[in-house]
């Protein structure tokens, strides 16, 4: 999935706890977007297994969001928010296709690691390619909550995160065909 699908999924989560704790909203936020995000830090590395927690990430969700609930605080908050939508985008991942440039043509069936079992889950693909439409469909549902929830520079974030989401997914297929032209730049 695009990394603001996953970016809007944290937003979708604690959009709930933005609206019954407005004091809140903004670490929330930041926290939300942060982790969502993070994961996909590791595309230069080993993607899809360096940063990605599909497992063991729910026992870090657990601990920050039990400090967050007994002390809540702004730091507390926002690294709960945080650790939840990092997790939130690793778990997520095996839902759509392989960490690979073009599915269409070479298919792999690695997800993404888990590190408990030591092994690759295998993608579901009801996503198929991280820009494909029906991310970008689901980029837009997930980001009513935070249109909804949230205003000032965090509605303005997710307006703009939509035009990306929206530009990269008519966009997708040719970047492939583009950057494979880019090569001689190497």
């Amino acid at each position: 999935m695009m990394a603001t699908t996953h970016a809007f999924a944290g937003l979708t989560v604690v959009s709930p706890l933005a609206y019954l704790a407005p004091e809140f909203a903004v670490p929330l936020a930041l926290g939300a977007l942060a982790g969502g995000l993070a994961p996909d830090f590791d595309l230069p590395l080993a993607h899809r297994r360096t940063f990605h927690f599909p497992i063991v990430g729910l026992v870090g969700v657990v601990l920050a969001v039990g400090l967050a609930f007994y002390t809540p605080t702004a730091a507390t908050v926002t690294i709960a928010a945080f650790v939840a939508a990092a997790w939130l985008h690793a778990a997520s991942d095996v839902f759509g296709g392989g960490p690979e440039m073009d599915p269409w043509r070479n298919r792999t069936e690695r997800a993404v690691y888990d590190h408990v079992r030591g092994r690759w889950l295998r993608p579901k693909r009801w996503i198929r390619y991280d820009g494909a439409p029906e991310d970008a469909v689901l980029a837009f549902v997930l980001a009513l909550p935070a249109l909804v929830v949230f205003g000032g520079w965090i509605k303005t974030v997710v307006l703009g995160g939509l035009g990306v989401s929206v530009a990269y997914a008519l966009l997708r297929r040719r970047l492939i065909r583009w950057t494979a032209d880019w090569e001689w730049l190497e």
